[in-house]
């Protein structure tokens, strides 16, 4: 196939990049807002036994991801034919509806089927990632993946402050998730207005790649083959045991009264330290090799996984997540930028597509696993498994992923 898109120039890359940077940072606030007080949320509506609280947690965190691990491929390939911006547009609005109906919700198992069927209309990452990689400069990738990484990470920051603090001032849940969709509202509105991609190229526009030619895509690039298992663990071991941590918080702090704003805290400091590191790590992947800064991220997010898991007090607690974010901020946008690195430009979409699913199959088997690993075996073993995971990963990266020969993008 011949290429026929071409990557921005000048002022005008970056002009993208800054652009969907905001728009990455708006999304996150409003994917982290709710993220401090959700098992919360599902004792307000009566779920009342702290075992069934971290199942149900593990549950609604995970469900909207099985079926954005579906959908994914599908929505790659169809960026890939019509655009990538429209798929970013498609993505925000369908967060902003779904998330107003979660605060509509009236009985867990509603909360559980809007959550299902936000994941199908969902795949923002996907699609941001697809869109800035193909305007980018070659060599630029790390740099600009870090820095959109580096948005999100402000948003996450933002997020479960405002989230927390905002649920302790009204005493409401469902106010946080009306807060949540008019962020992903603008975020829409930014992308419709601001955001230009030019002319898909016509070989893509007209064809339309059947299932089949999207796993050989897949097969055909062995080099991207191998992170899959590299983006599932990330996601698995992150989220984990993200739904069940306001629980152990509030077991740290004796039920205090303001456990929405030191949840919000805790979470906050982790994306604090991920917007100091993702910036300089994603720079320096693209001088010192993609697979030396990713092992160095995961031996880092492992060292200080260990510490809260045998923290005494919620301060102890707190200053291990800070250590946790300063690598863990380097592990997506490095990984990335290594997958876009190695697959053609006219392929992103799609590959971008199934990294993504694969990076969705971790956010669902995470919290699943974790809750109910929680409820029988209690939070802090869960939280020494996933120190192991971010070691096994390592040894993963070490032994089977291969950096990019002189910058080209490998399609053997």
């Amino acid at each position: 196939m011949k290429e026929t898109e071409t990557i921005d120039t000048g002022s005008s890359w970056q002009r993208t990049l800054w652009i969907m940077a905001f728009v990455q940072c708006i999304m996150m606030m409003a994917f982290s807002s709710m993220g401090p007080f959700l098992a919360l949320y599902i004792e307000q509506l009566g779920v009342h036994d702290l075992k069934q609280v971290s199942v149900w947690a593990g549950l609604i965190a995970s469900a909207n991801f099985i079926m954005s691990a579906i959908f994914s491929p599908i929505w790659g390939s169809v960026a890939d034919r019509k655009g990538r911006k429209l798929m970013v547009l498609r993505s925000t609005l369908a967060i902003s509806v779904f998330t107003c109906l979660m605060g509509l919700a009236t009985a867990v198992w509603q909360l559980l089927i809007i959550r299902i069927l936000q994941g199908v209309f969902s795949g923002y990452s996907a699609s941001a990632n697809a869109l800035v990689a193909t305007k980018i400069p070659e060599d630029r990738l790390g740099f600009a993946l870090g820095w959109l990484a580096s948005a999100g990470m402000i948003g996450s920051l933002l997020g479960p402050l405002v989230g927390g603090i905002m649920a302790d001032l009204v005493q409401n849940y469902r106010v946080v998730f009306f807060l949540t969709s008019s962020f992903a509202l603008l975020a829409f509105t930014i992308t419709a207005l601001f955001v230009k991609e030019g002319p898909m190229a016509a070989e893509n526009a007209r064809k339309k790649p059947t299932l089949v030619e999207q796993f050989k895509t897949i097969k055909e690039l062995k080099s991207v083959r191998s992170m899959f298992l590299v983006l599932f663990l990330t996601q698995f071991s992150v989220m984990c045991i993200q739904p069940v941590l306001p629980l152990f918080m509030k077991e740290l702090t004796n039920g205090s009264a303001y456990l929405g704003t030191v949840a919000g805290f805790a979470f906050a400091v982790t994306g604090l330290a991920d917007l100091l590191a993702s910036p300089f790590l994603g720079k320096r992947s693209d001088v010192l090799g993609y697979r030396k800064v990713l092992t160095i991220c995961m031996t880092g997010a492992a060292l200080f996984m260990l510490p809260q898991a045998f923290a005494p007090n919620i301060w102890v607690f707190i200053a291990s997540r800070f250590g946790l974010g300063l690598f863990i901020g380097g592990i997506m946008p490095t990984a990335n930028a290594l997958v876009g690195r190695l697959t053609p430009k006219e392929q992103r979409g799609r590959v971008f597509g199934f990294t993504a699913s694969a990076t969705f199959l971790g956010s669902f088997a995470g919290p699943l696993i974790g809750g109910s690993g929680s409820a029988l075996f209690g939070i802090r073993t869960m939280l020494v498994l996933v120190a192991i995971l971010y070691l096994l990963n390592m040894l993963w990266i070490r032994f089977r992923v291969e950096e990019p020969t002189g910058g080209q993008k490998d399609a053997v």
